[in-house]
């Protein structure tokens, strides 16, 4: 790939997989470990990921267990996932909480396909802002000593590389759409 256009290749790589990322967090009627993420908890004073201060299982599909590594971690991690926009209620025996995912109904799930939609249309115009930047450092390249067929074929190549986010992206909305509406 031309040196030129692989910072953008990069950033649209970037764009993509933020938005895979976010996809994972968003649950689909069964325990996902993943929509823990983005919950951060207070260790001694430090927002620390909910991963590094306790051991998460899924031992039925809609439920997650969170043993954290020191008794005292309980109700900080509560507190966090009280407080998170994930819309649980944890419960807690004292050494374990548990999250338990009701089912989704169909208005909820229509309304997470929207958002999924959404955040894919929010990813495609990230994908087509890295593209625009590209061109215009192009269109400036053009103004010095680079000729107007080497301008056309890196043009040529960014939007190849935008056709194939923007595909990819239409497909992991689609997969992510299907996985939510499958009950």
């Amino acid at each position: 790939m031309d040196e030129r256009i692989k910072v953008y290749d990069e950033k649209m790589t970037k764009s993509y997989n933020n938005l895979l990322n976010e996809f994972a967090t968003i649950r689909a009627g069964r325990a996902n470990p993943n929509v823990l993420n983005k919950i951060r908890v207070d260790y001694y004073g430090t927002p620390t990921p909910l991963q590094q201060v306790g051991n998460i299982t899924v031992p039925e599909p809609r439920i997650l267990q969170i043993q954290p590594w020191e008794a005292s971690m309980v109700k900080k991690i509560e507190k966090a996932i009280l407080t998170s926009d994930i819309g649980i209620n944890p419960s807690n025996d004292g050494r374990i909480i548990r999250l338990v995912f009701p089912e989704l109904t169909e208005e909820r799930r229509k309304d997470l396909v929207k958002d999924i939609r959404k955040k894919g249309e929010a990813g495609k115009v990230a994908i087509r802002n890295i593209r625009r930047d590209a061109n215009d450092y192009l269109k400036k390249l053009g103004k010095t000593d680079v000729s107007e067929d080497d301008i056309k074929d890196l043009e040529e190549k960014i939007q190849k590389l935008t056709d194939k986010y923007i595909k990819d992206i239409d497909k992991a909305v689609e997969e992510k759409s299907k996985e939510i509406l499958t009950v």
